[in-house]
């Protein structure tokens, strides 16, 4: 559907903030992003970096574009010494969210995506647009395209709503202690 964007490089930074809130003795951080889509992995990057700098930490960027790339990014994590993943916005990983879940509890990685799934399968957080608000713009774009509206003459609509969902029993597991401030900012907590 065109006509409707959500929030991906405005929040990406935010995703390492909240990750660097969370985690505030961690120095060295990773980003994952998909290489085949560089208009998108490219501004992720640039804007991530800045804003680790801005932090005073160290931003590795790791890269998969298929399945098979999994297992060799948490080799290179495990080789970085990384305290923590962010993981990019790419369609590719929002269709393996709950794979990636899985493999930051194996692998013992706290990781933030942007899509309440990965949470709600075992990763640590997930900050982004709301999914909800998002199709609510696109029913009400296809409403107005059906009763007759030409796409051309609409505006690009962009949802705005962000949330933030934790899941407390993954940071249990991995020996964290989520800062009240943070969990009370939390959409939902997955426990």
């Amino acid at each position: 559907m065109t006509g409707v964007t959500a929030l991906n490089l405005e929040v990406a930074p935010k995703r390492l903030e909240l990750m660097h809130e969370l985690l505030p003795s961690v120095t060295s951080m990773a980003l994952l992003v998909n290489p085949a889509v560089p208009a998108l992995a490219e501004p992720i990057s640039r804007s991530s970096q800045a804003a680790a700098q801005a932090l005073g930490l160290q931003l590795h960027t790791v890269h998969a574009s298929s399945d098979r790339d999994f297992d060799a990014v948490f080799e290179r994590l495990t080789q970085l010494r990384v305290g923590a993943l962010v993981i990019g916005p790419d369609n590719f990983f929002t269709s393996h969210s709950e794979q990636l879940a899985k493999l930051t509890v194996r692998h013992e990685m706290p990781a933030i995506y942007e899509f309440r799934k990965f949470a709600a399968a075992g990763g640590l957080m997930s900050y982004g647009s709301s999914e909800t608000e998002y199709y609510r713009l696109v029913g009400t774009y296809a409403a107005r395209v059906l009763k007759g509206d030409k796409p051309a003459d609409l505006p690009v609509q962009q949802s705005t709503k962000v949330e933030l969902y934790l899941n407390l029993k993954t940071a249990k597991a991995l020996g964290i202690t989520v800062p009240l401030p943070l969990s009370g900012r939390a959409g939902e907590v997955f426990e």
